[in-house]
């Protein structure tokens, strides 16, 4: 064999070689977890590889990896208005997937879940959001606003059942109002604070006359009480001499006697020393010596 001869062959086992590795390095890949991988022949998608090692056919067949997680989709400018015709400038967001099932029909619609989302969700997301923030007044979108969100998610996911994802939160971050507007919110709330502050001070000056009401009814019940019971018991103490005195009257009444042993019982033992006239009986008989 010549030297040419071996040469060429050399050339050719290197280059088959060569090419056998590099068929063999492109007919595996991984997919990693959270992700699929739409398998394309000559650039048609075929179908899905699930997470792990898998194998397509060198040259041939392409991939192309999908991310099947969750993702949030924020939009930080949203101009809306609110029920009043008010403009606003509000921060929302979305947490959605695509179905894991529909991945393969998506990628034939939209190539991407990047175009997806640019050409699909964001427009009808950004519709929605105005649509919700117009059905309140500036105050209630402040005030209220996880019922805007809640409102807003209700209406999204009626709007999307048609498409092949799963929304998961909605969520209206942040409102913001003109300045105007914020001064007048504010000023209108210092009056608020005013009036509920002159609203408790009068409740309680009324609590306070109220406790000098009752204070004055419970001394004057106390006393009315007394008194009564003073009056009561005078009444009681008069019943009972009374009563005494007739008792006393009817005794003396009904034994003379007890006069005369009263008398007794009274007498210190002298003698008067006044004669007060004839035919006055002597307090006692004394006997003569």
């Amino acid at each position: 064999m010549s030297p040419l001869k071996q040469t060429l062959l050399s050339f050719f086992g290197v280059f088959i070689l060569i090419l056998g590795i590099i068929v063999g390095w492109s007919s595996w890949y991984i997919t990693p977890e959270g992700h699929v991988d739409v398998v394309k022949k000559f650039s048609k998608a075929e179908y899905v590889a699930e997470p792990g090692l898998n194998f397509k056919i060198p040259v041939v067949s392409t991939t192309d990896t999908i991310e099947i997680r969750t993702r949030n989709l924020r939009i930080t400018q949203l101009a809306a208005a609110t029920k009043e015709q008010m403009p606003v400038t509000a921060i929302v967001s979305m947490n959605w997937l695509v179905k894991k099932e529909s991945v393969l029909h998506l990628y034939k619609d939209y190539g991407s879940l990047e175009q997806f989302e640019s050409r699909v969700i964001i427009p009808r997301f950004t519709a929605l959001a105005k649509e919700s923030i117009s059905k309140y007044t500036a105050e209630e979108a402040i005030n209220k606003r996880d019922l805007v969100s809640a409102t807003l998610k209700t209406t999204l996911v009626d709007s999307m059942k048609d498409l092949p994802i799963d929304i998961s939160i909605v969520n209206i971050e942040d409102i913001a109002l003109p300045e105007v507007y914020k001064k007048s919110i504010e000023t209108k709330q210092t009056e608020k604070n005013l009036a509920d502050a002159e609203v408790f001070k009068l409740q309680r000056q009324n609590l306070e006359a109220q406790k000098l009401v009752n204070t004055a009814n419970a001394e004057a019940d106390s006393i009315r009480a007394r008194a009564q019971a003073e009056a009561e018991s005078i009444s009681l103490k008069g019943r009972a001499e009374a009563e005494a005195i007739q008792a006393k009257a009817k005794a003396l009444n009904d034994n003379p006697l007890i006069v005369e042993l009263t008398k007794a019982q009274n007498w210190n033992g002298q003698l008067p020393n006044t004669v007060m006239g004839s035919n006055i009986p002597m307090l006692m008989q004394m006997p003569s010596k």
